[in-house]
């Protein structure tokens, strides 16, 4: 049986998907802090780029997720929690 769709499904949904999103950043920050040094040479080896291109790649792959984060789960989380 299909159930309605309610504001409290929608707060908890975007709740929970904001909670993973943000798990999922920390443990990707952590491991490219981490294993930078490693992860570059490995990366750089296998894309043909120098290790401070990738590095610097790194950077913009966090920053844009995190951005990512904050439009498509925390804002709606957000707007559903002052309804």
């Amino acid at each position: 049986m299909i159930q309605d769709l309610t504001v409290e499904t929608l707060t908890a949904f975007f709740g929970w998907m904001t909670v993973l999103h943000i798990g999922f950043l920390g443990v990707t920050t952590l491991i490219l802090l981490g294993f930078r040094e490693q992860l570059a040479a490995l990366h750089g080896a296998l894309l043909g780029m120098d290790a401070t291109s990738v590095k610097n790649g790194y950077f913009s792959y966090l920053a844009t997720y995190k951005i990512l984060i904050f439009v498509t789960a925390l804002i709606p989380y957000l707007a559903l929690k002052l309804l």
